[in-house]
This record gives structure tokens, C-alpha cells and sequence, in this order.
């Protein structure tokens, strides 16, 4: 994802005094609540899914048969095949400028509200992988994720080596497979949908780590409670969307179609 807010970066006082207790300690409940909010907004996004997904099948025959012994219901049809297709595809998108663009002239609540909105039209966009891939899979690639990702976040806030330098690089990656995969639209071709998964996969993983260091690094100790609520959400933002691709690109890899 780009890096669409600076907030600037912290400022650490001298090591060994007071403060520095009063900075580790604010430091880990501003993460903690980065985490949480990422958390809550995957929860959101997997449970609108999949109840997307319950009211969109049947096994009773309908008139929209899209596999053996699966039919849509006319919901099904209204979210799956209808024109209404295009806005669910595309309204995360629009929320998602919206708010990382907006978020310094908004409350802390209503950011929040926003979040949960924009990983709830997730949800309903990505309800058609479990029409693609077994039920049994998507949670086995759920959890392969959730591992890497908290490994490669660990990663992030833990090392002392500057990541900003790969910001740029890992832009330019994103840049590409974004325009690769609309080119594959086209041509269907299953070696350029391989090399961009992979290709994605890496990006993302990168990601996971520079994003877990800048949202470390915009930390202050001095900030009010509402620019810190403000730069948490943005935070979560960043890693919700860092983890949700990297989900996807992998399912590609390990996820079992029907």
C-alpha cells in the first residue's frame, strides 16, 4: 500500500532517563492499539464474507448454477453476477482514499466508524473466495498469513536497521503488479498470474515489515489523544491492507478450488 500519511517522526529523549520508561510504555500501548484495530477490522471483514457468501448459495437448483450442486440465490445473483458487481468491487477503494485523505480533518470516532465500513465493503468484495476456493483452505491460508505476517511485523518494530530505503522499492513493485494484473485481465495468461503472485507475495511481505517500522517511528509521546486515535487507525489501515493482500497473493499458492 502507499504511503499515504507522514505524521512525523518520534522523539526519543536521552537514553537512560525517566522519560525513556514513560515513551516505552506509551510506545506499546499505541502498538497495542494499532494491532487491535487491525484485528477487529480482519474480524469484521471475515465475518461480512462469509455471511455474504451463507445468503448468496443454495443447494436447491435456481436458475444461476455456478458449480456442481452450488446455486446463487437471486441475492447471490445481485452481488455476484449484476451490475451491482462493479460498485462492491470498487466502493472499498473510493472508502479507502476517503478516509486516508481525510483523517486529519476527522474525529477519532468518526475515522473509526469509517474503518469499520471500509472493512466491511471488504468483506462483501471478497465473499466470492469462498465460491473459488474450499472452505478447509482459505482458513489453512489464514493462518500460514497470520503466521508470516506477525513474524515479518516482529521484524519490523524489533530491528535496528533502517527500512526506509526499501519504501520506494517495494512502491514501485506494488505499482507494477497492480498494472500487470489489470494487463492479465486480458490476456488470461496462467505464467503472468503465477509471476505476479509471487511478485505480490514479496511486495507484501516487505510491506508488513517498513509499514510496522513507520508506524512505530510516528509514535510521540506528546501527541494529544486524538492525533495518537488518528494516527493508530491509520496505522491499522496500513497493516490490514498489507495482510489482506499478502491473504489473497498466497491463497493463489496454497488455496484448494472447488
Amino acid at each position: 500500500m502507499a504511503d499515504n500519511t507522514r505524521w512525523g517522526a518520534a522523539r526519543v529523549p536521552a537514553a537512560g532517563s525517566r522519560v525513556d520508561v514513560t515513551i516505552d510504555q506509551g510506545l506499546r500501548a499505541y502498538m497495542l492499539r494499532v494491532y487491535n484495530l487491525m484485528a477487529a477490522g480482519l474480524a469484521i471483514t471475515g465475518i461480512a464474507a462469509y455471511a455474504v457468501y451463507a445468503a448468496s448459495v443454495s443447494a436447491d437448483p435456481t436458475p444461476y448454477q455456478v458449480g456442481n450442486g452450488i446455486f446463487l440465490t437471486d441475492f447471490g445473483y445481485t452481488v455476484f453476477v449484476s451490475p451491482l458487481k462493479w460498485l462492491i468491487m470498487f466502493a472499498p477503494l473510493a472508502l479507502v482514499f476517503f478516509l486516508s485523505f481525510r483523517i486529519d480533518k476527522m474525529s477519532t470516532s468518526a475515522a473509526q466508524t469509517t474503518f469499520w465500513a471500509y472493512a466491511g465493503l471488504v468483506g462483501l468484495s471478497l465473499a466470492t473466495v469462498f465460491l473459488v476456493y474450499t472452505q478447509e483452505s482459505i482458513v489453512q491460508v489464514f493462518f500460514i498469513t497470520a503466521a508470516s505476517f506477525g513474524a515479518l511485523s516482529l521484524f519490523g518494530y524489533t530491528t535496528k536497521r533502517d527500512l526506509s530505503g526499501m519504501g520506494n522499492f517495494l512502491f514501485m513493485g506494488l505499482i507494477g503488479v497492480v498494472l500487470a494484473s489489470i494487463v492479465n485481465i486480458f490476456l488470461g495468461s496462467s505464467a503472468l498470474a503465477f509471476a505476479i503472485s509471487v511478485i505480490g507475495v514479496l511486495v507484501f511481505a516487505g510491506l508488513t515489515a517498513y509499514d510496522t517500522q513507520q508506524i512505530k517511528e510516528m509514535y510521540y509521546e506528546g501527541d494529544g489523544e486524538a492525533v495518537m486515535g488518528r494516527k493508530a487507525i491509520m496505522g491499522a489501515l496500513r497493516l490490514y491492507l498489507d495482510f489482506i493482500n499478502m491473504f489473497m497473493f498466497m491463497l493463489q499458492f496454497f488455496g484448494d478450488r472447488r
